[in-house]
């Protein structure tokens, strides 16, 4: 077994990466740019190389630099991770020439599988069903344009060399595909040093399910069944799940089946995913092979009990796989939820900034373990787990330079509905403070219909969300527990205040049991009966909520008991009341006393200033082009200018028809959230 191995890639899958090399005995070697100096996986690691300036292109994918890092720390074995030098079929050949083990498939096997046009063409030459499509290089804007009318709007254009989201873009028409041809290309070339673009048609209602399989070299593979990756934003993953709610056992063996099939008919050895669209029938598509460890892998690890990394270094090191596919079950079920530095209430933009408060939920691993593959014993009953795969801490500063993910939260439990609620629990547990964050975003997609059922598309987002998100307006019966809840924690607050003032003991003044409680629109009054073991709120109705918890003042969460039921609340002080997010709301609470209520009512209504006739910029980042000039008429849905952040290219379109009468800011100018771009007639 290896002494030593080099992650060249960073943030949590080098975190990840880690920890299974700890649990095996081996050292560990980390890579790191001028912006991950003090960085999670830097710390983790038991020695770290620096290579270079922040952008990726300058360190983290410069071959040269990784290959220097590689010879000074004397490491045997490199893992890629995911995205930057993974899938560089240049890469795994330095790697050879230096006797150094890639811990990945072949380079044969990279260049055959892990390039999407050349994928693609093996797979029809194999008789695998694929999206009709142009697998040509193309050579610019107007080709594109002319490609995508052969093949019929809506089109998919792809980086070949891309993954997570990178490079891709969906056109509907002409002009979408001259403006996403070339953002593809900058993206592409900017995130993997490669800038081929390929078209495809674009399957409309279509789920994304892809199958995990394992190779090794000595002809043995296997599939670990698969996973559901159909909530998508700008195709890029956000949630993911195993099993499928969506496939029947034929079904799932037949993908897996034809996955090993297309996996060893290139010599394929390692981990890696075969990609499909799957339809309403059932129907399975080949999208693509992505030749590494995928980002979702930790739900199959959970349903089945197989560390995949684990397994990636044994096969590197010549090993004989010795789980077999009879052995590989389906045991329980398993979500995930991408924790993202964008911020849900501005388009889920890029958000950069020091992470002021981080606090993910408890880890806890239950269920049963692996012997050789083969479960020991079933889950005991009501088990769960949580597992927070992160490459962050709190004081951590997050860079406009990587990707925005900074946590995967998955869940563990023995049916579908439990790992669900397990989640809801988790990320209302989650503290995070001092960027924009999508948590609100994710609990929503916890609770909304079509994902509780199982019911969704990979245009689950665009279609139950068209108009973005704008937090969650929660049911009347989950508002009365909230009541419920900040009034008997306003009640400890007042208690506290008044013997700190020394008033409680003077008698002067006593805390009421009477309240006036106003959240989201709603206004409940209450009356508050209070014990050793919690309080008894009573609504004006007559109906009465029991609350427990142990929340003081000055804690960021609670953890409370409403009604039998959990009830976690982040809680941020205002005047009057508190700031409560949870479920996917952040709303303002104020409990009043009556006579203070009464007098609220009265207040008038602050108006927000009028923003309409100027562009602010919605995200920290660079200005790559300017479309407008002073003077010109724009119309609605015209581009006005491109932000580039983290890796990724938006266009920022006019929202209505006016005149430009003057430009703050030009090309390559670093601007901050709400600096003024531009203003308008």
């Amino acid at each position: 077994m290896f002494n030593k191995i080099l992650i060249a890639n960073r943030g949590e899958i080098a975190c990840r990466v880690i920890k299974t090399a700890r649990k095996m005995g081996i050292q560990t070697v980390a890579i790191y740019s001028d912006a991950d100096k003090q960085a999670l996986h830097v710390q983790m690691a038991d020695e770290a190389v620096h290579i270079g300036p922040p952008p990726a292109n300058q360190s983290y994918i410069v071959i040269d630099k990784v290959m220097e890092a590689i010879k000074s720390s004397g490491a045997q074995a490199v893992h890629p991770g995911y995205g930057f030098l993974s899938e560089n079929s240049k890469f795994a050949e330095a790697l050879s020439a230096e006797g150094v083990a890639f811990v990945g498939p072949p380079v044969g096997a990279i260049e055959k599988m892990g390039d999407k046009i050349t994928s693609k063409k093996i797979a029809k030459e194999a008789g695998v069903s694929t999206v009709p499509g142009y697998m040509g290089l193309i050579a610019d804007a107007d080709e594109a344009v002319k490609i995508s009318n052969e093949v019929g709007y809506p089109v998919m254009l792809k980086a070949s060399a891309g993954g997570g989201g990178k490079g891709m873009r969906i056109a509907w028409n002409d002009e979408e595909a001259r403006e996403g041809f070339q953002s593809s290309k900058n993206e592409a070339a900017n995130s993997f040093g490669d800038d081929r673009i390929f078209i495809e048609k674009f399957v409309t209602q279509p789920r994304h399910i892809e199958i995990q399989v394992l190779c090794d070299a000595h002809g043995n593979g296997i599939y670990l069944n698969e996973r559901e990756c159909s909530i998508q934003r700008r195709n890029q993953k956000v949630v993911e799940e195993a099993p499928s709610p969506f496939l029947d056992e034929a079904t799932r063996k037949a993908m897996g089946e034809q996955s090993v099939a297309l996996a060893q008919a290139v010599g394929y050895t390692s981990a890696g995913t075969v990609e499909f669209i799957v339809d309403g029938d059932k129907n399975f598509y080949f999208l693509e092979m992505n030749t590494r460890l995928q980002v979702e892998h930790p739900v199959t690890e959970l349903i089945t009990g197989v560390d995949l990394v684990e397994q990636m270094i044994r096969v590197a090191n010549g090993e004989e796989l010795t789980i077999k596919q009879e052995d590989v079950q389906i045991n329980g079920w398993a979500i995930e939820n991408r924790l993202y530095a964008e911020d849900p209430y501005r388009g889920f933009l890029p958000s950069i900034g020091r992470l002021t408060r981080y606090r993910p939920p408890a880890e806890i691993a239950a269920g049963p373990l692996l012997d050789n593959g083969k479960w020991q014993d079933d889950a005991p009953a009501g088990a769960t787990a949580v597992r927070n795969d992160t490459g962050v801490y709190e004081g951590g500063e997050i860079s406009m330079y990587y990707d925005p993910m900074i946590a995967k939260l998955c869940t563990w439990a023995p049916t579908r509905d439990e790992a669900i609620e397990r989640m809801r629990v988790a990320l209302d547990s989650f503290e995070v403070e001092g960027i924009g964050h999508n948590l609100p975003f994710l609990s929503a997609v916890m609770d909304h219909p079509k994902f509780v059922t199982g019911d969704m598309t990979t245009a689950f987002i665009e279609e139950e969300y068209p108009d973005g998100f704008e937090g969650v307006e929660l049911e009347t019966g989950e508002l009365r527990r909230i009541a419920a809840a900040t009034a008997a924690m306003h009640r400890v607050a007042e208690i506290r205040r008044a013997r700190v003032s020394g008033r409680m003991d003077n008698h002067e003044r006593k805390v009421g049991s009477d309240w006036n409680v106003t959240l989201q629109g709603n206004s409940f009054d209450v009356t508050i009966a209070a014990d050793q073991d919690g309080s008894t709120v009573t609504f004006d109705d007559g109906a009465s909520l029991r609350v427990a918890g142990n929340w003081t003042p000055g804690d960021q969460l609670a953890e409370m008991t409403v009604a039998d039921a959990p009830l976690v609340l982040k809680v941020g002080k205002i005047s009057g009341g508190f700031r409560i997010r949870t479920r996917g709301a952040d709303m303002k609470v104020h409990v009043r006393s009556p006579l203070q209520a009464e007098m609220a009512r009265k207040m008038p209504v602050k108006v927000p200033p009028d923003t309409s006739k100027l562009l602010l910029c919605p995200m920290p980042g660079l200005i790559v082009k300017l479309d407008v000039a002073v003077g010109d008429e724009v119309q609605e849905g015209q581009a006005l200018c491109t932000i580039e952040a983290m890796k990724m290219e938006n266009i920022l379109r006019a929202e209505k028809k006016g005149i430009v009468s003057k430009i703050n800011a030009g090309a390559g100018d670093s601007l901050a959230v709400d600096d003024v771009i531009m203003e308008f007639e």
